[in-house]
């Protein structure tokens, strides 16, 4: 079929009347489906059913220091859990930091801290009359929630399959001193999947920013989660990038195991300079006496070393692989030569990215919503969820069943026809 723009009128009613008639078919079957959050799917979930049998109620539950993880203390991890997620994050152990389950909330933990006693002495950003974040778009929801909810006023930076603008983050960040940080999804990115390439990751290195108390909160949510053995990104690690650019300080970096055990009950960690992990540990000390060193050590005697957690992903991706790949297959195969989308291919994290139309976002997931699926709302991947264009649309394939998620691409790539077809009439 030629592409919509080389239709007819009379070629774009009669398409959009078979689009129709092929839409009520799917609104008979009364579908439910959930394909709005990156949720791993319960054949993931099994995957890490062996930790629930790695400790039990006979095991030694000391750590190799002599620890007792039972009971109070060990602020920043046991030594073994930090040299596993070190090993993950490609960060000394001592540079890092245990927490709870979550590094959402890590990430919100260290924007509050800022506001209420600044960091490394400087001004806390509640003193200050305006607060500025970059934010590279489309980028993750969750993350700007964080921005807004604090008041901050967030900055589009356009992103490219190598990362963010550069040129735009180096001269705003040298020129305003109220930018005090930019969110960063650097490898597999949340949600087109790029990974940024060694220029980007060196030229952040080297920003050279207004602020003292600028930071890169660089969230590395999907290091390890590739989807081939043959094709994955490798990224230069940015806090030893920082150190020979001589901005030892300039990076928060945040990783968990939420999408490699179980998502409510993994650890979280973050890395940074030993001059932040200072900073951080006088507020951690009055917030907890230590975090859940039973799980910590569960992780650790579960996957033993960075090899078995490697091979841990490699099931992962053998179950998510199948899903990325049919919905390449049917978005090529339904629109491929339409003209009315476009789509990332991602080798790993657990999302892509479709664009639209300008101006048919909305619409379509609308659409496709009254069919029976629910997707990530449009205009969720931008600040304030305003997407200047309403083209972009996160698509999160990990949790439906391949036949279910099949089904739901059919109808998403039926919706994006019959919107395209409507606003080239209405043109």
């Amino acid at each position: 079929m030629k592409p919509y723009a080389e239709m007819t009128k009379e070629e774009l009613l009669t398409e959009l009347m078979a689009l129709r008639k092929e839409y009520l078919h799917f609104q008979e079957m009364e579908l439910h489906l959930d394909m709005s959050r990156g949720k791993p799917c319960r054949e993931q979930l099994d995957i890490s059913m062996g930790m629930m049998d790695a400790l039990y109620s006979t095991a030694d539950l000391s750590s190799e220091d002599g620890t007792d993880v039972r009971n109070y203390g060990v602020l920043t991890g046991i030594p073994e859990a930090k040299r596993l997620i070190g090993a993950m994050m490609e960060n000394n152990p001592k540079n890092i930091i245990i927490y709870g389950n979550s590094s959402l909330n890590v990430m919100y933990d260290t924007v509050a801290r800022a506001f209420t006693h600044g960091i490394m002495g400087n001004v806390p950003w509640g003193k200050l009359k305006k607060v500025k974040f970059l934010c590279p778009v489309p980028g993750y929801d969750r993350h700007f929630a964080i921005t807004e909810y604090f008041g901050i006023e967030m900055i589009n930076v356009p992103m490219s399959p190598t990362g963010p603008d550069m040129d735009m983050v180096e001269e705003l960040v040298a020129s305003d001193e109220n930018i005090k940080g930019i969110w960063c999804v650097p490898k597999y990115s949340n949600p087109q999947g790029y990974s940024y390439s060694d220029e980007t990751v060196r030229r952040f290195a080297r920003l050279k920013p207004a602020a003292s108390d600028f930071r890169i909160f660089w969230d590395n949510a999907y290091g390890i989660h590739h989807l081939y053995d043959d094709r994955q990104d490798v990224l230069i690690e940015i806090l030893e990038e920082c150190r020979r650019a001589g901005n030892p300080d300039l990076v928060y970096k945040f990783s968990s195991t939420s999408k490699i055990t179980f998502p409510g009950s993994g650890i979280a960690a973050l890395a940074t300079s030993l001059n932040n992990l200072e900073d951080i540990n006088n507020q951690l000390k009055i917030q907890t006496i230590g975090h859940d060193k039973v799980n910590q050590l569960r992780h650790v005697r579960f996957f033993k070393n960075i090899e078995g957690m490697r091979e841990h992903m490699k099931r992962h991706a053998a179950v998510i692989r199948p899903k990325f790949e049919m919905l390449e297959d049917t978005f090529k195969e339904e629109l491929g030569d339409l003209g009315i989308g476009e789509w990332t291919e991602p080798m790993g994290g657990y999302f892509m990215s479709f664009e639209t139309l300008p101006g048919c976002a909305k619409a379509v997931v609308d659409k496709v919503k009254k069919g029976g699926v629910v997707m990530t709302g449009a205009g969720a991947t931008y600040p304030y969820k305003k997407d200047p264009n309403d083209s972009n649309i996160r698509i999160a394939p990990t949790y439906p069943p391949l036949e279910d998620l099949r089904t739901a691409a059919k109808l998403f790539t039926l919706c994006v026809k019959i919107v395209s077809a409507e606003k080239y009439l209405e043109g």
